[in-house]
């Protein structure tokens, strides 16, 4: 163990971190060394505790016995290495920091809700004198303080007070200040969560965005904060910050897990870890080669929620996507598939809704009387370390590349849902405010629920007297699901029987052939990073056909008035159905089968929600 590095001869590199310091030295790419925690305490638990204690002291002695090392193993590597500690024994709740643990080291788990831009910190300063133009001896920032030096160094000038500092010539490193914000599991009840700034330096800066789930391993520290930028007094409080050693995302129970932005995965482990990855993407694709994958999904789909097959199809279409294009000309397609669900009080739709927020990568989840539209989109703030305005980012950018939830949606106000138009067709968030005029990625699916106007279903009323939504809007939604609450014995004396069989095991409702979270989030993730699915001219042939005989049946001589027909957009949304159901058996190449079951859950969804129910028509 290369911890116990004064006494390790240069010809035992077995250890784990003996093969990881070879690898830094080979790549020389890497200028950190990743330590777990529980390695320190299972080889010296007091030198654990020390650590923990004392960090500063320890890490130093940590880094010059590494460096010690390194300058064995090969003289010539001038690169600093730093010891990253993580996998602290136990983590601290944010609202547990205490005065008490200030200088020691600490792990805390929390959301990254901003981060600042990055902030060059002086490290090493070079002056000049104006008078004779000597260069002095590079001076060291000590504690956040330079000494200008008073004379000039050279013989001849001894000039005094004219040193200038000389920017080129100085030694920067970069920084970065971060929010955490508590996760809502930790917030105890009737509180509001609370925040700590977090630094990161160097190699850890831009590590995490808006929106991850990080656990942090740092320093707590206490600066003084001056009264006024010009004067050297400071108030009697102090600030508090955590300094960063390590960040490692922990959203294993989500999609993406084999994320290329993950910083943590250290080399060392990885050898190990490319088994049991290739074990678990062989059990994938065996899945995918069973003929009932795709019903098989559809049950692991919110198992306790009772039947809904058809909507729990569309879900899952939502979570594999289909693949965004880009043409040479400019012109983006989006690959993001939004679901509408309108249906009466009762029938399971927060449920559902829910379900998909724990289940996709990065989602965000709000409701529509509690969300203004800034709050949605984006919102200009006064930055209070610099004072500046800076733009802050809404639910709908922080779930970039993830699922947005929309519950309660007709009870936004239209100005809010004004805001969405954009961000479900070009993908983007435009604003102009206070002098910051800027585009923000909005890669988001939206999945939004909404009740009928008068909170239950008409139906002598059309459809669109029921959904109070403009058109323009209505439009924009892959598919449109209406769930009904109908009044049926058999249907309500098994569902009443699936409910209490949630309460009790009922031995004869054991659900068979279902998917456990991990596999389905795990199946999930691996489609949607490599498959990409192409389609076929029979496929095609197919889509065409289709969707002209969807226009026809607009044009009906017998129907006296046209609800909804298909639009132009209609045809994208089958493209993007066929592919995401194409990724689910992990085929590259869109079937003809893949196309007529995205027709068959249009019709499905069309034929609840644009039927009149009155006279039957379309």
């Amino acid at each position: 163990d290369p911890r116990d590095a004064g006494r390790v001869d240069p010809v035992m590199d077995e250890g784990k971190y003996m093969r990881a310091i070879h690898r830094i030295l080979e790549l020389e790419g890497g200028e950190s060394l990743d330590v777990d925690a529980h390695d320190v305490f299972d080889h010296d638990p007091d030198l654990y505790g020390k650590m923990v204690r004392y960090p500063l002291e320890v890490l130093a002695i940590f880094d010059i016995v590494l460096m010690d090392l390194v300058a064995r193993m090969e003289p010539l590597f001038e690169k600093h290495i730093q010891t990253r500690i993580y996998n602290l024994k136990s983590s601290i709740c944010l609202r547990n920091l205490n005065p008490s643990d200030i200088e020691k080291m600490v792990s805390i788990k929390g959301m990254i809700i901003r981060c600042s831009s990055v902030i060059p910190e002086l490290k090493e300063a070079v002056f000049r004198c104006l008078v004779c133009g000597f260069y002095s001896e590079p001076v060291m920032v000590d504690r956040g303080r330079v000494t200008e030096p008073h004379i000039c160094q050279k013989e001849q000038c001894k000039a005094s007070n004219s040193m200038t500092l000389v920017h080129n010539r100085c030694r920067f490193a970069d920084k970065q200040i971060i929010k955490l914000q508590e996760t809502p599991d930790e917030i105890p009840e009737g509180g509001t969560p609370h925040t700590v700034s977090v630094l990161m330096h160097d190699k850890l800066v831009d590590a995490g965005k808006p929106g991850d789930r990080v656990e942090i391993t740092g320093i707590y520290r206490a600066m003084s904060i001056r009264i006024g930028p010009s004067q050297r007094t400071v108030k009697s409080i102090f600030k508090t910050y955590i300094d960063c050693l390590h960040i490692k995302k922990t959203d294993k129970s989500r999609l993406h897990i084999e994320d290329s932005m993950d910083t943590d995965n250290t080399n060392a482990s990885k050898s190990s870890e490319d088994g049991h990855v290739t074990d678990k993407i062989d059990k994938l694709k065996e899945l995918s080669k069973l003929p009932d994958i795709y019903d098989r999904l559809t049950r692991s789909l919110a198992p306790n929620i009772w039947e809904l097959d058809d909507v729990k199809r569309g879900l899952l279409c939502q979570l594999f996507g289909g693949n965004a294009l880009r043409l040479p000309s400019g012109a983006n397609f989006r690959g993001d598939i939004n679901i509408l669900l309108v249906g009466d009080p009762g029938t399971s739709k927060s449920q559902l809704l829910q379900y998909m927020h724990k289940l996709s990568p990065r989602g965000i989840y709000t409701s529509g009387r509690g969300s203004s539209a800034v709050g949605l989109t984006a919102y200009v703030a006064k930055d209070p370390e610099t004072g500046e305005t800076v733009l802050e980012s809404g639910a709908l950018v922080l779930s970039d590349k993830g699922v947005c939830c929309i519950d309660e949606f007709d009870k936004m106000s239209d100005n809010a849902r004004s805001m969405l138009h954009e961000v479900m067709e070009q993908q983007t968030v435009s604003i102009a405010k206070a002098g910051i005029i800027a585009s923000l990625n909005a890669r988001t699916s939206v999945l939004a629920c909404a009740n009928p106007s008068e909170s239950r279903y008409n139906p002598r009323l059309s459809v669109i007297d029921n959904i109070h939504l403009p058109p323009t809007l209505l439009s924009r939604f892959d598919l449109i699901y209406l769930i009904l609450d109908k009044a049926d014995e058999q249907t309500d004396r098994r569902l009443a029987k699936h409910i209490v069989s949630l309460h009790f095991e009922n031995p004869e409702v054991v659900e068979h052939q279902v998917l456990d979270l991990s596999t389905l989030v795990a199946y999930i993730s691996y489609s949607r990073k490599y498959i990409h699915p192409k389609l076929s001219d029979e496929a095609a042939e197919e889509l065409t056909r289709g969707y002209v005989a969807m226009r026809q049946r607009g044009n009906n001589p017998g129907s006296r008035k046209k609800v909804i027909t298909a639009t132009a957009r209609q045809i994208e949304s089958l493209i993007r159905l066929s592919e995401a159901l194409a990724r689910m058996r992990f085929s590259e190449v869109v079937g003809v089968r893949d196309v007529t079951e995205a027709f068959r859950l249009l019709e499905v969804a069309m034929q609840q929600s644009a039927t009149d129910h009155a006279t039957g028509d379309d």
